[in-house]
């Protein structure tokens, strides 16, 4: 089986990103993570650049790594000074990483136009730096920069500086398609022509701006490269990096490399999203392997078809990636769809039941008024059990009142929420307020029940969205309303449509509410 070496940048390209800022601390946790899932090499950051990685670096000689070798990342050494006085160079020894990994102009447009220095000079820098850090340190990797822009330019003289890193010393020869802008046929021909030429490993580092990473990526490793560069959720300038999430079961599930073992596939899920919320991203529910939509079906022949062999509608078993098949009630589902729900749920219902044709009949007419399940399932666990006479009422509203009040120009209105319910005979009657009049009147209900229920001072209010569902009727337009809450272990959706948003908030509030006191 061949061997694939896994490179993660996420805590230096990754960090690159739009929106995305590591702190110290955040670094550490995410290296850790890396090592977990069995990433080779983890670059930490670029210790010349700022005082941040420097402190990485730092502190990261506590971690006790048992996959993964820290690299450091830094250029080559600047052309008015020697290797051995340069301060780039002597920040990346400074950081005791046993890797480091430069960066040199193999385009020689680059060199011309933004070092402007002579080819033969350039050639000398990526030399020197290389020998000169190879004599200090375990591993030198070079990260010819823009390689395959300047292959197609002037194939001679990028060939020229990965043989300036190779005579140098260096480990490992990164082809680096640093503006992202190749396609898979160019990848695969120039590695194949590098590969036949060099005996020094060779390695892939792809930009997503044609959004080809993943496959140029794999093209290079199927045309003779063996170490494979990018970021976890593919963060990274611009339009981003190669997506390691992606990258990892495409050569272990699909074509059979040595990269993490199938245990730590099965890790690749929790790595995703715990690197979405470090950087205080929302995930991608689309994402490849590890969304929440990778693996869920809506119609219902699919739904039926993936019943019978879930090979039918899936290309891998989703439990592979840490994933899990989700099936989506809609307008579209069928009996299947209630089924699968039905089990999932843990309810006991026979096919052959009736109440399967009425929670289907139900399901559509709702939908037709403008409800959604595929985000609120938490209410369709509710309707299903309103039909098979599975669902308790916990409380009955008396009454409730909003007022909204705006005392002085400029200044912020202000709500209220009055509310009388009863409680197993007791009425109880409370007002709050709230930032908002849905908040308003989520802080009364809660006031008003958190004496008889006090499970639910662990419910938060989540997400809160509102979609106008009538174009055209302005003011007077149906609304739909999907809240999402959660506890210290769980989170769910629920939906209320109508009218008024207040009522239809309303409607979502108690279905999270009541499906709380359900579960317990």
């Amino acid at each position: 089986m061949r061997k694939i070496e896994l490179y993660d940048t996420t805590l230096r390209d990754g960090a690159q990103s739009e929106d995305v800022s590591f702190s110290v601390e955040d670094k550490l946790r995410i290296a850790e993570e890396l090592d977990g899932l069995g990433i080779h090499f983890i670059e930490g950051g670029w210790p010349g650049s700022n005082p941040r990685d420097v402190e990485f670096f730092q502190k990261a000689k506590k971690l006790r790594l048992k996959n993964s070798s820290l690299a450091a990342f830094g250029s080559t050494h600047h052309a008015s000074n020697k290797a051995s006085d340069d301060p780039n160079i002597k920040s990346l020894l400074r950081s005791g990483a046993p890797v480091i990994t430069i960066f040199g102009k193999s385009w020689d447009f680059h060199v011309s136009h933004a070092l402007k220095i002579s080819r033969a000079a350039n050639l000398d820098l990526i030399s020197n730096s290389v020998s000169y850090l190879k004599k200090r340190v375990t591993k030198v990797f070079f990260d010819a920069e823009h390689f395959f822009d300047g292959y197609k330019a002037n194939p001679e003289y990028a060939l020229l500086s990965l043989k300036a890193a190779a005579e140098g010393g260096a480990d490992l020869l990164v082809l680096c398609d640093t503006n992202g802008g190749m396609l898979p046929q160019d990848i695969g021909e120039i590695v194949k022509s590098v590969a036949l030429n060099f005996s020094v490993p060779v390695g892939i580092h792809a930009h997503n701006d044609s959004d080809c990473a993943v496959a140029n990526s794999i093209m290079a490793l199927e045309s003779g490269a063996s170490h494979v560069q990018g970021t976890i959720n593919g963060l990274g300038e611009r339009c981003g990096n190669a997506n390691l999430v992606s990258i990892i079961p495409n050569l272990k599930l699909k074509l059979g490399y040595d990269c993490v073992s199938l245990q730590n596939t099965k890790k690749l899920k929790v790595v995703s999203r715990f690197v979405t919320e470090i950087a205080n991203l929302r995930h991608f529910k689309r994402q490849p392997y590890v969304g929440d939509s990778a693996f869920a079906h809506k119609g219902g022949a699919h739904v039926n078809a993936v019943l019978k062999h879930s090979g039918t509608y899936e290309h891998i078993r989703p439990e592979l990636v840490g994933n899990y098949r989700r099936v989506l009630v809609s307008d579209l589902a069928g009996k299947s769809n209630v089924l699968m729900k039905a089990k999932e749920y843990n309810l006991k219902i026979e096919s052959d039941s009736p109440k399967i044709k009425n929670i289907v009949r139900e399901l559509k007419e709702l939908e037709n008024q403008g409800f959604q399940y595929e985000g609120a399932e938490a209410s369709f666990e509710l309707l299903m059990k309103k039909q098979l006479r599975l669902h308790k009422k916990f409380f009955t509203l008396i009454g409730a009142r909003v007022i909204i009040e705006k005392r002085k120009e400029g200044e912020e209105p202000i709500s209220e929420a009055t509310i009388m319910v009863e409680v197993g005979g007791k009425t109880e009657h409370t007002a709050a307020t709230g930032n908002g009049p849905v908040n308003a009147l989520d802080n009364a209900l809660r006031k008003a029940l958190e004496k008889f229920y006090p499970q639910l001072k662990d419910v938060k209010l989540l997400d809160y969205k509102v979609r106008v569902l009538t174009a055209g009727k302005g003011t007077s337009a149906k609304v739909r309303v999907l809240i999402e809450s959660g506890d210290e272990e769980h989170k769910w959706g629920t939906v209320g449509v109508s009218e008024n948003i207040i009522e239809a908030s309303w409607q979502a509030l108690v279905d999270s509410i009541e499906y709380k006191l359900l579960k317990g």
